[in-house]
């Protein structure tokens, strides 16, 4: 849910507005644009547990993120919109999208909560080891060699797996959690035996919600979470549907899009 601003920003970018405005994202005009996938990535996410323990989060807070292959930035913005008390760090391979969410978090005033960094899922830094609460990331959808790549290299990198594969970044999200922590990501429906395979031994609790693109439809995305460690049985959720029949986004999909409300995974 983007709308383009016409303003004067350089050649090569564009200026959209996410979350009915909430959220001004800078991207690239050419290659990988955000659609709805980051958005719904980062409305599952849930706030942390309040305790009356000293060290606990702060208010509306998902506590210590790491929103890994963050790309320009549109999944962290739109939880530290939702979750302002987060802090999200921002794990990003390619050095000009790198610059684009920085660019990013000062736009939206968020640079004391949202830190990028420039690094490989393959080499992660020593520091995210056992560091955050909760890992979110939407990987490529398609394994290498499954499709034609694209001419532009951001949008290649964005859809296909590189070097990286699925369970690489499974293994990097696992790794990066505290025990206990979760994982949540969006990917395509055909590939959850690969995703339920990466997880199993490692993590469980796990949360499916389909992604149904209209009534009567097969879902093609689906939003998965688990829990680092954990033996708790698995729970496929009654899903949400983004189209009515006349391809309008229903009423509990414009709720999340546009007016920054939450998915339920705790069901």
């Amino acid at each position: 849910m983007s709308e383009t601003l016409r303003g004067p920003l350089e050649d090569g970018v564009s200026e959209d507005r996410l979350l009915g405005g909430r959220v001004r994202l800078l991207q690239l005009r050419a290659g990988y644009r955000a659609a709805i996938d980051p958005l719904l990535l980062a409305a599952a996410i849930p706030a942390l547990a309040q305790t009356a323990s000293p060290h606990s989060a702060p208010p509306n807070s998902a506590g210590r993120v790491l929103d890994l292959g963050c790309g320009a930035g549109a999944a962290a913005l739109c939880l530290l919109a939702r979750l302002p008390g987060s802090e999200v760090v921002g794990l990003e391979l390619q050095a000009e999208l790198v610059a684009l969410a920085r660019r990013n978090a000062e736009l939206n005033a968020v640079a004391d909560r949202f830190r990028i960094e420039e690094g490989d899922v393959l080499a992660l830094p020593g520091a995210f080891t056992a560091a955050f609460d909760h890992v979110l990331c939407n990987p490529p959808y398609l394994p290498g060699g499954a499709a034609t790549v694209a001419r532009d290299a951001g949008r290649a990198a964005a859809n296909l797996e590189g070097a990286a594969g699925l369970v690489d970044w499974i293994g990097a999200a696992l790794t990066c959690l505290k025990p206990k922590g979760c994982l949540t990501l969006v990917h395509r429906a055909d590939r959850l035996p690969e995703l339920l395979a990466a997880l199993a031994g490692r993590a469980g609790e796990v949360r499916l919600l389909p992604l149904w693109p209209g009534k009567n439809k097969a879902a093609k995305r689906v939003i998965l979470r688990a829990r680092k460690a954990s033996k708790a049985p698995a729970r496929l959720l009654p899903g949400l549907l983004l189209h009515d029949s006349e391809g309008r986004y229903t009423a509990e999909a414009e709720a999340v899009l546009r007016e920054a409300a939450a998915l339920n995974l705790a069901r």
